[in-house]
């Protein structure tokens, strides 16, 4: 399943990467980092409330189109941030084996 998902996502990330600093008025992408980091992180929260409805609606064709969105603003806001994939994945890996009730107990004491 991961598979599937892994190269695929890195692709995106190379479009979003490539959109940067492109044509507002043929790109969405380049549109939305002219825009700036808060208008995207608002449209990561406006397609993160829709996965949630149609995760709760329990409409799963629903959910995966809302879920894609959610994954390309994600991206597109770790671009805009300069946060890579790379350091993402290297957080979730420093997390392995930890159980997430105490991952949160020491966030919540620093």
């Amino acid at each position: 399943m991961a598979a599937e998902l892994g190269p695929t996502l890195d692709r995106l990330w190379q479009v979003i990467l490539s959109r940067r600093g492109g044509d507002p008025q043929t790109s969405y992408t380049a549109r939305l980092f002219t825009r700036g980091r808060a208008k995207i992180a608002q449209k990561l929260g406006e397609e993160a409330i829709e996965a949630v409805i149609e995760g709760v609606a329990d409409n799963p064709s629903a959910l995966v189109g809302e879920s894609a969105d959610l994954l390309y603003h994600l991206l597109v806001l770790w671009a805009a941030a300069g946060v890579s994939p790379a350091d993402v994945a290297a957080e979730l890996i420093r997390r392995e084996g930890t159980s997430g009730i105490d991952e949160k107990r020491a966030r919540a004491n620093l």
